[in-house]
């Protein structure tokens, strides 16, 4: 029996069959040719491209399942590589140079960019290395005529055990058939985490070696609430890990009986849980989990795709559609947040040392107002269609909102003498996720309608630690006291002014917080949908006295460590979980 700990990637518990998936660097071979040989050399390249091409046409158009909308415009975004001409000169000027074979030249231009995008501080480029290597294996497989392994066509329930799962591999895979996954590579925020959580496969990652240790065909038990891969269990093991799997799928659907009852306290506070959404395909699922809105809709997943900026109008449909689905629950459009590790090919902030700190959110739109006021004017034009609220992100001070406002308020002037008909009555809120903004709450409660807590970015502005970086990942505390005293005093101020606050980071979605953040007075959740169910089921079974409680204890302690392991004993004792 090997027992492996890695990272709590997609909950639940799975045990099955290991398949081994192992797709191994092509071994490239290198040789000379001669100058009469340039063009059938570059035949062959357009051919093995053409056929990569269609592997991936093959994949969108006979896929054994129905791909979600952001895994299309994965697929999409490998077909736009596979057509760079700027990409595929360069290969054609070293062929020329160096007269070696199109196989050897090809692996080496692809190294050479992936080394480059590696060394970028720049998140989003370095993301991209796995998209290049990717469409390059899938290039040179045909090159080398080398068959390759397909996760589409599986045919029995298993255990997938790879060292890294390239994003097209885990777009095409039967999911249906993955009982779990466990990977040497990755993390939460992954491509194979992310559809992970989204078909709600167990999955644990960063395991380092598992894929060494295995060989297919074993009995493994991945556990994704704890992290912890083990291979070929004993009879005691299997049996307790048999039994927790069991007390799971039992929890699981006794939350889905929660669906359409209230989030209330067993004391009468009542407590708004929404979901978070990139696409508007994203609706059903936050409507299935019984959410009471969409607490953060993130707009610039129009802005991301590779043919360029949106129109006003195809805007207009985007947010219409979200509305119209959500009925009469309210949707929070957060307006352009792109910068830092979400970079836009139309929107380029240049050479940036810092850019978690530098032109990104509100400070693009404040500069690229042309921009700004177009998706204004598709949000207000929208807005009849639905319960629609606006919210800026990465407001640091009055001066930005005040500008923000303005222009706000020049659209809706402008759509007055339009004829335009909009929702005069939209609520407009701020995300507080700098540290100055929380410092300045008071004032900002003032001036807009509400308040949502963005801690993914509070917590590493206000510990200063790059939540990327993974030499520091340790110290991204959520429990950090003081980011705790942040959400403390955020809340205070915007209740002084008679304002509702909510929270829209990953923290929302934690269990572990949920109590304590109900103590300290949060009025709103949201969440990833299926996150939503366990919430739920904690502020139901919990006072706002005993909440309020556990909150005071938290905050007259002083480490993020002692904070942590006290709210971990309250859970156990409390829900008797083991995933707390």
């Amino acid at each position: 029996m090997v027992e492996l700990r890695g990272i709590a990637a997609s909950p639940g518990i799975a045990i099955g069959t290991v398949l081994l998936y192992r797709e191994d660097a092509p071994q490239v071979p290198q040789y000379a040719i001669e100058q009469k040989h340039l063009e059938q050399e570059k035949d062959r390249l357009s051919q093995a491209v053409a056929r990569a091409s269609s592997d991936i046409e093959d994949i969108k158009n006979n896929s054994s399942q129905t791909l979600e909308q952001d895994e299309k415009r994965l697929l999409d975004t490998h077909l736009l590589m596979l057509k760079d001409p700027t990409f595929f000169e360069s290969v054609h000027q070293r062929l020329e140079q160096e007269l070696l074979n199109i196989e050897w030249v090809l692996y080496q231009t692809v190294q050479d960019l992936m080394d480059k995008l590696s060394q970028s501080s720049d998140t989003y480029l370095k993301e991209r290395t796995s998209d290049l290597h990717d469409v390059s294996k899938r290039v040179l497989n045909h090159l080398l005529e080398r068959d390759r392994v397909s996760l589409a066509d599986l045919e029995d329930e298993v255990v997938l055990i790879t060292h890294d799962l390239m994003p097209s591999d885990a777009v095409a895979m039967n999911k249906r058939m993955i009982r779990a996954i466990a990977m040497d590579a990755g993390g939460k925020t992954s491509h194979t985490a992310i559809i992970a959580r989204s078909f709600e496969i167990p999955a644990v990652l960063g395991l380092s070696r598992i894929s060494r240790v295995v060989a297919g065909g074993e009995q493994i038990i991945v556990d994704g609430n704890q992290g912890v891969v083990i291979v070929d269990p004993d009879h005691d093991t299997l049996s307790r890990y048999s039994r927790l799997q069991g007390e799971w799928q039992e929890h699981e659907v006794e939350l889905m009986r929660l669906n359409d009852l209230p989030a209330e306290t067993k004391d009468g506070k009542l407590i708004w849980l929404k979901g978070n959404i990139e696409i508007s395909e994203e609706v059903d699922g936050v409507v299935s989990h019984g959410a009471d809105g969409i607490g953060l809709f993130r707009s610039e997943f129009l802005f991301l795709r590779p043919s360029g900026l949106p129109s006003e109008d195809e805007q207009y449909r985007a947010y219409r559609r979200v509305l119209e689905a959500m009925g009469q629950k309210p949707v929070t459009i957060r307006t352009l947040d792109v910068g830092g590790d979400k970079v836009s090919a139309a929107i380029s902030p240049g050479d940036e040392k810092n850019p978690i700190l530098g032109w990104r959110a509100i400070r693009v739109c404040l500069s690229e107002t042309e921009l700004f006021r177009t998706q204004l004017r598709a949000m207000l034009r929208a807005s009849v269609h639905g319960r629609m609220r606006i919210m800026f992100p990465m407001i640091s001070g009055v001066p930005e909102l005040n500008q923000a406002l303005e222009i706000l308020d020049g659209v809706r002037e402008d759509l007055r003498a339009r004829g335009e008909p909009f929702d005069e009555q939209i609520p407009v809120g701020i995300m507080i996720e700098v540290p100055s903004a929380a410092l300045i709450s008071d004032t900002l409660a003032r001036k807009v309608d509400f308040f949502s807590i963005g801690t993914n970015d509070l917590i590493q502005y206000t510990i200063a630690v790059d939540r990327g970086n993974e030499r520091t990942a340790y110290l991204y505390q959520p429990f950090h006291p003081g980011v705790l005293r942040l959400i403390k005093m955020v809340i205070d101020n915007a209740h002084s002014e008679g304002l509702s606050v909510a929270m829209c980071g990953e923290m929302a979605g934690d269990p572990l917080a949920s109590e304590v953040l109900l103590g300290l007075g949060l009025d709103e959740f949201s969440m990833s949908a299926a996150g939503i169910p366990e919430v739920k089921r904690i502020i139901r079974s919990v006072s706002l006295a005993e909440a309020e409680e556990l909150a005071g204890n938290v905050m007259e302690m002083r480490s993020a460590a002692e904070i942590d392991q006290a709210v971990r004993d309250h859970m156990k004792q409390r829900f008797d979980l083991a995933v707390y």
